[in-house]
């Protein structure tokens, strides 16, 4: 493939082309040259240029999640890999396949201090499970392909620490013709193990379900057992893509983001079963009742107190579960669904209600308007903070939308690197990045890397000069918000400068039009909207402290002089501010 002088970067790209890899995403020099001139000359891997390797970690990892296969990323030696390592990090906790390539310098000052250096291994070890360098190159390919099983066997990031001599060096083994990767082994707990589940089950008379990203790939089962039991199903943000959408047991969400019945039905069953999920938030669960089914032993019990820890795939379980169930009357049911329609109204529906001519915006109507316009197979991308709110309770599953965030990492600055990952996957598809004004600004170059891809990307940026979601933290503390708010920034005219085509939007009556000018551009193209910053998002279920914190922070505002913004504040949210 390469003649007779194969070097060990040559022999990895071979063992990326085998392995499936058609990109990889980085920043090109010093250390990595010898790999860069490699895929130059393969010519069967792109090279996907970013301004920050941080990006090219973000955008591997949505490519890995919305194909479940391998996504590469690279950065050289020192400073290249300290960028990296955000991404890497977001990847790994995301359960993302990517194989990260970290250079290191030259091997023979490795410890002397010399010029950027780190210590990679060091470095990458919270944030993958397997890093390891290759030291000479008789251990080529077959560290290559260790690294790649571990990122695809384990559902995470592996990182290849390889020092820029090594990369340049002759290949010594033959190269080979590889093995396909294995994933997980999706079975079923043993048959003692699922009559204890269903005997606990049957016993219960109100059961709700929490479904979380493990039912990705077990909805039909996970509907099945909820028509057997007449049980609630709410599910985390992750569990959303996969179990919200034209389900009639659905209650909702729970945890920070949440909206309508979830939180009750789990309190409120006599026994609850998590699916799937590793849902963070011990505060919104029960902490009795509780039963768990995880295809990951090291996850059961962590989050909750548990009568029965189940190992096994949740689908598979199901399957082996069903026949041994006996039907449940609807009173829970039934009792849930009605508390869920009311809270839907109450909260998802507080800011989107006849609010087409008030100034300045509510960022929920600017999420619903998207939620409306946007392709139905769109993949939506969602900055953390309050973004997160709004692709949680206002953009709408239907089986073939996608939703990728920084859900459980939650770094900053995720949402446009993610939808460039995507978008570069397929052009033709609609790939939305509703992005905070912070989360934009802080890798606001990655703008520049759409427009030299060509890439028809859309950003929607909710601008609402604040970071919105530490400003209502600092508030349920019981403190007045300080240093959350900022200046404005016209981020369509930077837009217009990097080459987007970009809209304005100040009046709320003016949004419909604008959002569906910005989506049906072809090529990038970027809404600026400025959104009211007192819209706060609460949680459907708030303590006593937090409330009593969110009036201490209002009153130390009154006393010091903000009483405008309190009132502001208050007409904003007042069908939402804990009563």
């Amino acid at each position: 493939m390469f003649g007779k002088k194969q070097t060990v970067a040559d022999q990895l790209v071979e063992v990326l082309v085998q392995s499936g890899v058609r990109r990889i995403y980085g920043i090109v020099g010093d250390s990595l040259n010898s790999l860069s001139d490699a895929i130059r000359r393969s010519g069967d891997i792109e090279w996907v240029h970013v301004r920050n390797e941080e990006a090219a970690a973000f955008a591997a990892s949505a490519e890995a999640q919305l194909t479940g296969k391998l996504a590469v990323c690279a950065g050289s030696c020192g400073p290249g890999n300290t960028h990296l390592i955000q991404g890497v990090f977001d990847a790994h906790r995301s359960g993302a396949p990517v194989l990260a390539i970290a250079s290191h310098i030259v091997s023979t000052e490795i410890g002397t201090g010399f010029f950027q250096e780190t210590d990679p291994k060091r470095l990458f070890e919270q944030a993958s499970h397997w890093t390891e360098m290759v030291s000479s190159a008789e251990q080529m390919p077959r560290m290559a392909r260790v690294g790649i099983q571990a990122a695809v066997g384990k559902l995470g990031a592996a990182v290849l620490v390889v020092p820029g001599d090594v990369l340049e060096a002759d290949a010594v083994n033959d190269t080979g013709e590889g093995h396909p990767m294995a994933g997980r082994v999706l079975g079923a707990p043993p048959a003692e193990v699922i009559d204890a589940l269903a005997e606990r089950i049957n016993r219960a008379d109100k059961v709700a379900i929490f479904g979380g990203i493990g039912c990705a790939g077990a909805r039909d089962e996970v509907l099945a057992l909820a028509e057997r039991l007449n049980a609630p199903v709410g599910h985390s943000l992750r569990g959303k893509e996969s179990l919200q959408y034209d389900n009639p047991y659905d209650v909702g969400m729970s945890g920070l983001l949440g909206y309508g019945s979830c939180y009750e039905a789990c309190h409120e069953a006599d026994l609850l079963l998590l699916l799937g999920t590793d849902f963070p938030y011990r505060q919104f669960l029960p902490q009795k009742n509780t039963v768990q089914v995880d295809i990951d032993p090291s996850r059961l019990g962590r989050r909750s107190a548990l009568e029965m820890g189940v190992a096994g795939d949740v689908g598979a379980t199901i399957r082996a579960l069903l026949p041994k169930l006996e039907p449940k009357g609807r009173e829970f049911l039934d009792k849930m669904l009605h508390q869920h329609s009311k809270e839907l109204d109450r909260v998802v529906g507080a800011y989107t209600h006849d609010i087409e001519n008030l100034s300045p915006i509510h960022p929920e109507y600017v999420a619903r308007v998207l939620d409306e316009e946007a392709a139905d197979d769109a993949v939506f991308t969602a900055d953390t903070g309050m973004c997160c709110s709004w692709i949680a309770r206002y953009i709408t599953p239907n089986g073939k939308r996608r939703l990728l965030g920084s859900w459980v990492h939650g770094t900053m600055a995720n949402a446009l690197p993610q939808a460039l990952g995507a978008q570069m996957l397929d052009r033709r598809r609609q790939v939305v990045s509703m992005s905070g004004d912070g989360g934009l600004s802080m890798l606001l170059g990655e703008l520049l890397t759409a427009r030299t891809h060509r890439l028809p990307v859309k950003v929607v940026v909710f601008n609402n000069s604040s970071l919105g979601m530490v400003r209502l933290e600092m508030l349920v503390a019981g403190d007045p918000p300080f240093e959350t708010d900022h200046d404005n920034v016209d981020f369509a005219a930077i837009a217009r400068a990097a080459g987007f085509h970009t809209v304005r939007v100040e009046k709320a009556a003016d949004l419909r039009a604008a959002m569906r000018e910005v989506l049906d551009h072809d090529g990038p193209a970027l809404l600026d909207v400025l959104t009211d910053p007192d819209a706060l998002e609460l949680p459907p279920h708030i303590t006593k402290e937090e409330a009593s914190g969110f009036a201490l922070a209002m009153g130390r505002t009154v006393l010091a002089g903000g009483v405008g913004q309190m009132a502001h504040l208050a007409r904003t949210n007042l069908r939402n501010i804990p009563r």
